[in-house]
C-alpha cells in the first residue's frame, strides 16, 4: 500500500478526511493513489479505511470540536467528508473558520443535511417531493398512513420509521422525538414506487448528471439497500428532476446524490446529499461513464478549479449494465472470509472487515460485509451475475455471544 507518514509532509497535498468506514474505502484508496498525504478521523478503532490513513485519529465525525482542534494543529489544504451526511456540514464549517477552500458554503451543508431545511428549500424552488408536515410538542400528523417519519433536524438514520397504520404512529413520533435535538418532527407521505439514484456533479454552477441506477431497497423501503443496477428506465425524467433539486439546495460545486421515488404523477424527490454516494455507487459510475468522481471529490476539496467540461469521460465498450450488489455476512464474529476466483461477469469483489470483527443486523452500510461490482449485456444480467457471485461468497462467523 505504500508508506505511511505519520507527519504532512512539507511540500505537498494533506487533506482530512471524516470518516474511515467502507462508504469511505474508495475515496481513501484514490487519495494514497494520488499522493495525498491524509489524517482520517473516525471513532471506530477496527474501521478498514485506516489502512490507507497516514495519520488515525480516533474522533467521532460529529464531535465538531475535537475536529476543528485537531484540524488547527494540523497543515491543511482541505477537508472532506464522503459517503455520509453526518460530517457534510462539519466539513464545510471547519473549512470555513480555517480559511481552507471547500465545494460547499456552510450555509447550503446545512440544507443538504438537515430534513425540514432541505424541505423547505425545495418546497420554495417547486421540486416535486412527497407531501410532508412538521410535528412539534405532542402534535400528531395529519397525513394518513403510510408515512415515513424521522426527526427533522438529523442527518442519521435514527429515529427514522415507516408507519403503515394509524396504531404506530405515535410511538414512531416519541421515537424520532427522542432523537431530534429540538424534539421537532418531520413527517412524509411514503411514496410507493420504484427507487432510483442520480450520481452528479457540479462544476461552476453547471449540474452535470453522470448516472441514474434503480435502487434495489431493503423490504420496507428504508433499510440498508441491497444493490444498485444500471441503466435506469426512469433516467431522463429523474435527471430534470435532480437537476432542479441540485439548484434548490444550492449545490454549486462538487458531487451530490440524489434519492428519488418514481410515483404516478413522476419523480418525487427523496433526499439530496452534497457528497459522493456510499456503497461504492462511485466505482459503478466510474465503470460504466469512466468519470473517476473520487478524484473530482478530491480535487474539490483541495481547492482546484474544476469546469463542467472536465467532468467528462467516455465508458467502456460492450458494458451494456452493471450492477452492485451488497453482501451481507451471518451475525457473529468473523472468523474466515471464502470468495472464489474467475467468476463470470465480476469487476471487482470488496471485502470489508478482517477476521475478529463482529457483525449484527445490517442497518446502515457500516454493517455490511462488503460488495460485488457486475456487467452484463443488460441492467438484468449483471443484476443476476451479482445475486450468483454473492451466493458463492462465503462468510464464516462464529456465536459471539457464545463466545463470551
Amino acid at each position: 500500500m505504500g508508506r505511511l507518514a505519520a507527519e504532512p509532509p512539507e511540500r505537498g497535498r494533506t487533506l482530512l478526511v471524516l470518516g474511515a468506514g467502507p462508504a469511505q474505502l474508495g475515496l481513501l484508496e484514490t487519495a494514497r493513489a494520488h499522493g495525498i498525504w491524509t489524517a482520517v478521523c473516525d471513532r471506530d478503532p477496527a474501521a478498514p479505511g485506516f489502512a490507507f490513513a497516514d495519520r488515525r485519529c480516533i474522533v467521532s465525525i460529529d464531535d465538531e470540536s475535537a475536529i476543528e482542534r485537531l484540524a488547527s494543529a494540523l497543515p491543511l489544504d482541505g477537508v472532506i467528508a464522503a459517503g455520509t451526511d453526518t460530517p457534510v456540514a462539519v466539513a464545510a464549517r471547519i473549512a470555513e473558520k480555517l480559511g481552507l477552500a471547500h465545494p460547499l458554503k456552510p450555509a447550503t451543508a446545512i440544507l443538504a443535511t438537515n430534513k425540514l431545511r432541505q424541505r423547505e428549500a425545495l418546497a420554495e424552488a417547486g421540486v416535486p417531493q412527497p407531501r410532508w408536515e412538521v410535528v412539534g410538542g405532542n402534535g400528531t400528523s395529519g397525513i394518513p398512513p403510510p408515512v415515513v417519519v424521522k426527526a427533522a433536524d438529523r442527518s442519521s438514520r435514527g429515529g427514522l420509521s415507516l408507519v403503515r397504520r394509524s396504531a404506530g404512529l405515535e410511538r414512531a413520533l416519541t421515537s424520532a422525538r427522542e432523537v431530534s435535538r429540538t424534539g421537532v418532527v418531520l413527517v412524509e407521505e411514503y411514496v410507493d414506487g420504484p427507487e432510483v439514484t442520480v450520481a452528479g456533479f457540479s462544476a461552476g454552477g453547471h449540474f452535470v448528471p453522470l448516472a441514474v441506477t434503480d435502487r434495489i431497497a431493503a423490504e420496507d423501503g428504508l433499510g440498508v439497500p441491497l444493490g444498485h443496477a444500471w441503466p435506469s428506465v426512469y433516467s431522463e425524467t429523474a435527471v430534470e428532476v435532480t437537476r432542479r433539486a441540485v439548484e434548490a439546495i444550492g449545490i454549486e460545486e462538487g458531487p451530490s446524490t440524489t434519492r428519488l421515488r418514481i410515483s404516478r404523477g413522476g419523480p418525487e424527490v427523496i433526499e439530496v446529499a452534497a457528497r459522493l454516494g456510499a456503497g461504492h455507487e462511485t466505482e459503478l459510475v466510474e465503470l460504466v461513464t469512466g468519470v473517476d468522481l473520487r478524484a473530482l471529490a478530491l480535487a474539490g476539496a483541495l481547492g482546484q478549479p474544476l469546469a463542467a467540461s472536465e467532468v467528462a469521460g467516455r465508458a467502456p465498450e460492450g458494458v451494456g449494465g452493471a450492477a452492485t450488489h451488497f453482501l451481507v455476512a451471518p451475525p457473529g464474529r468473523l472468523e474466515a472470509t471464502e470468495v472464489p476466483q474467475a467468476m463470470s461477469g465480476v469487476v471487482s469483489t470488496r471485502v470489508y472487515r478482517e477476521p475478529g470483527y463482529v457483525f449484527g443486523p445490517p442497518a446502515r452500510v457500516a454493517d455490511l460485509a462488503g460488495a460485488v461490482l457486475t456487467v452484463g449485456a443488460t441492467a438484468e444480467e449483471a443484476l443476476v451475475r451479482a445475486a450468483a457471485a454473492a451466493e458463492r461468497i462465503r462468510f464464516l462467523t462464529a456465536d459471539a455471544e457464545a463466545m463470551v
